[in-house]
């Protein structure tokens, strides 16, 4: 038998980190877990800390699985938001390396317009 993989999708924006993981062809969602699912505090939510906790329960739902490494796509909120993902996406990397799991693609997935739509704001910008 082969060895099986999947991928874990890491979308990490500055309000909170999702992580979701589905099989190869990325049709099938094998399990998703949040920020806001393993830290109290909802302004602990995009913290490193709560991406590791949150990558270390997708890696027993991978283990489940029986799925032994993975492929990594990063997504930070893109569009006419910030383009860098939060500060969650590399603790989660690492996490997810650390609870055994083979890391073979990262892949940055950001979604970049090509001069899309107008930032929100008004004119004058965010006036503070």
């Amino acid at each position: 038998m082969t060895a099986k993989w999947g991928i874990a999708n890491v979308f990490a924006s500055y309000n909170n980190i999702m992580i979701t993981l589905t099989d190869i062809t990325g049709a099938e969602t094998l399990g998703k877990v949040t920020g806001g699912m393993v830290v109290k505090q909802a302004k602990d939510e995009s913290s490193p800390y709560a991406a590791q906790k949150a990558a270390e329960k997708i890696a027993e739902v991978a283990r489940e699985k029986d799925i032994v490494g993975i492929h990594v796509k990063v997504r930070a909120p893109g569009g006419n938001k910030s383009a860098s993902p939060g500060p969650g996406a590399q603790a989660a990397i690492r996490a997810l390396a650390r609870a055994g799991l083979k890391i073979g693609r990262i892949e940055d997935v950001t979604p970049i317009p090509h001069d899309g739509t107008k930032k929100k704001g008004g004119r004058r910008g965010r006036r503070v």
